[in-house]
């Protein structure tokens, strides 16, 4: 344990790497100790070519052509690998769904008077998600228009005899046309996950290019969840505008009341932001010998929703979440669902923090749970508050090693706060400056950066290097997620990274921009969009610059990159991204390569049906570049400059 680790290969993190060394000498495994241990890792399995969907398995075929090349049902490479991507699309979509079917249940909740903790906050943002989804505004009082919407929402997950109306109204006509085309239209996101795992059992769907054609139709469902979650969040909470917060394992307070939240879904989490100020709680965390009071810090995604909201610091993010228990200073860590590793109730016991779980679909053994319900949410954020004040008075001072390194990160950047930067510059034609120096060259593409962080790869590392090679020709980077919770740490969220990193066209618009914002200087090198559910805001904007133009997605000169992707959630966010038409790299090789026709639909022939494809390259130098050529093969197809490419690596 632990001596396997080379830290080299853990994490580009300073403050991770210090904190790995913390576990190292009190011999606590970690999720890179259990990687090791793994290692070699199945073949098969890594391939795509190995099969446990009935019990006469599992069936594994030979990648090298010798036998066997069936599996005992009769299923081929193609068809084995093409029900692995189907299934993974598929637990993708149940998982945002599920996050969405929550968030819009407690919207109606909260508009008749069920979850009175809970208001509509963003009245605007409620008219204009209604008014998108055919709802009567006009003479009628916010709630009856909240309730009206979240039943809208609700409708969606059931089979409907129209396609999901939070798909059909959030993309371009062309995309429309293209989905009808391919017949890929969803009608339901849990009808079109049970069809998918109902076609991928024994004896139903053997035809890889149709299993295909579903994952896609899935993964659009997947779209539909994340925008609903995105616009019921933003209802619910607020929607982001810009502010200035920290990030990394030092926004930890050795002198506080630490709670880490943790998981996916912002409901609780956002209650306890809330009420961490309330002036009871922290005097009876200063009477606990916490000189500081409470201070909150967010881990994961919903860490992310706290960020954007409310300024509550990034301490870390997924692969390692450990390491935020191992500073000897958290108290508490409260997760909800998504992302959550089992073993962080091991690296709990090491400690005296207390693991809190609070969803029944998530529970851990060795955690304290308390239920979370919408009809007294302020009185469980409280209850979980007083919980970390006990825990603080068991605290062993000879534990503590909190790393001091943290950066400064902008966030924020929702979609609207994007409008309403640019507007600064044009009031009455806001996309304008966008448009206008992407066809200047000025801003040479877009780059959405989503996904996770994998054990496989260094912490950061694909991040780091593949954000200066694009910055430097003038791409400008969005990000969500863990990929956000990246950019955060290593401080590229700053102005300082904007004038170290950004090319000269892409700091002029930046710094223009940044400047009648009246921030003294450029905007960030990264904008923050949000959580993983929020990359619909990518595609919200996306959408309205490509109406603008009067083209399809598929025409304009963005792109997508997962660099170190880890859960069934990125497959699915990659396959709708690819059906919206855009080019999507992904810097960890998914388990297809035991198929030729499953690699060569993906990576080539689905460009012909949707204009989006698959790029698989680990390098993410080589990476960086592959997607520059893409978005100067989208530049030239509109008649836009194109440019050569520095080749030095800065």
């Amino acid at each position: 344990m632990n001596n396997l680790i080379d830290k080299a290969q853990a994490s580009t993190d300073n403050a991770t790497l210090a904190a790995l060394e913390q576990a190292k000498k009190a011999n606590i495994e970690t999720v890179w100790d259990r990687y090791q241990a793994q290692l070699p890792q199945c073949g098969f399995g890594e391939t795509g070519l190995c099969c446990r969907h009935c019990m006469q398995g599992p069936c594994r075929i030979s990648p090298f052509g010798e036998s066997p090349q069936k599996g005992v049902c009769g299923a081929n490479a193609d068809v084995m690998v093409a029900r692995w991507i189907s299934r993974a699309v598929a637990a993708g979509t149940a998982s945002h769904g599920g996050h969405a079917k929550h968030l819009a249940h407690t919207l109606l909740k909260s508009a008749i008077g069920e979850a009175p903790d809970y208001s509509i906050k963003d009245e605007a943002k409620l008219k204009a998600v209604a008014q998108r989804v055919g709802i009567e505004t006009d003479n009628r009082s916010t709630n009856d228009i909240g309730k009206d919407v979240a039943r809208k929402a609700l409708e969606e997950f059931s089979e409907k005899d129209s396609p999901l109306t939070w798909a059909a109204t959030t993309v371009t006509g062309g995309r429309v046309d293209s989905f009808v085309k391919h017949g890929v239209v969803p009608t339901g996101i849990d009808s079109e996950v049970a069809e998918i795992m109902h076609r991928t059992t024994y004896g139903v769907d053997a035809d890889a290019i149709n299993l295909l054609l579903g994952a896609v139709k899935c993964a659009l469902a997947d779209y539909a969840g994340c925008h609903i979650a995105t616009d019921i969040a933003d209802v619910l909470f607020g929607t982001p505008k810009p502010l200035i917060t920290q990030a990394n394992l030092g926004v930890i307070n050795p002198d506080a009341v630490n709670i880490a939240v943790h998981g996916h879904n912002p409901l609780l989490s956002d209650m306890i932001s809330q009420i961490a100020s309330d002036a009871d709680l922290n005097e009876k965390a200063k009477a606990a010998g916490a000189s500081a009071g409470i201070n909150i810090v967010g881990v994961c995604c919903t860490g992310n929703e706290v960020m954007v909201r409310h300024g509550i610091p990034l301490a870390t993010s997924s692969v390692s979440q450990e390491m935020a228990i191992v500073t000897g200073a958290l108290d508490a860590m409260v997760v909800d669902y998504q992302c959550i590793m089992p073993s962080v109730a091991t690296v709990a016991e090491c400690y005296h923090t207390k693991l809190i779980t609070t969803m029944p679909i998530a529970k851990i053994p060795g955690s304290v749970h308390i239920e979370f319900h919408e009809s007294n949410a302020k009185q469980t954020a409280q209850t979980i508050i007083e919980h970390a004040i006990d825990a603080f008075k068991k605290r062993d001072p000879s534990k503590i090693n909190i790393p001091t390194i943290k950066s400064k990160a902008f966030a924020g950047f929702s979609a609207e706060a994007i409008i309403e930067a640019l507007a600064l510059v044009n009031k009455d034609d806001p996309l304008k400056p966008l448009i206008d120096n992407i066809v200047a060259g000025n801003i040479y593409g877009v780059c959405l950066f989503a996904g996770c962080n994998n054990v496989k790869v260094p912490q950061d590392a694909n991040y780091v290097s593949m954000i200066k090679e694009l910055a430097r020709n003038n791409v400008l980077i969005l990000s969500t997620g863990c990929a956000s919770g990246a950019f955060a740490r290593q401080g590229f969220m700053t102005q300082e990274a904007t004038n170290e990193y950004a090319g000269d066209g892409l700091k002029a618009v930046l710094t223009a921009i940044g400047e009648a914002a009246g921030l003294g200087g450029p905007l960030p090198l990264v904008l923050h969009m949000g959580s993983c559910v929020d990359n619909s805001r990518a595609a919200d904007v996306a959408v309205a610059v490509a109406n603008k133009l009067g083209v399809d997605l598929d025409k304009l000169p963005v792109v997508a990159s997962a660099p170190e992707p880890v859960t069934e959630k990125a497959v699915a966010i990659g396959t709708w991204a690819v059906a919206a038409g855009l080019p999507t790299h992904l810097g960890v090789i998914p388990p297809v390569l035991g198929s030729k026709t499953v690699v060569e639909v993906l990576t080539s022939a689905i460009k012909g049906m949707f204009g989006g494809y698959f790029i698989v390259e680990p390098d993410p130098i080589q990476a960086a570049r592959v997607l520059l050529d893409a978005i100067s093969e989208r530049r030239k197809g509109l008649g836009l400059s194109v440019v050569e490419f520095a080749t030095e690596v800065v």
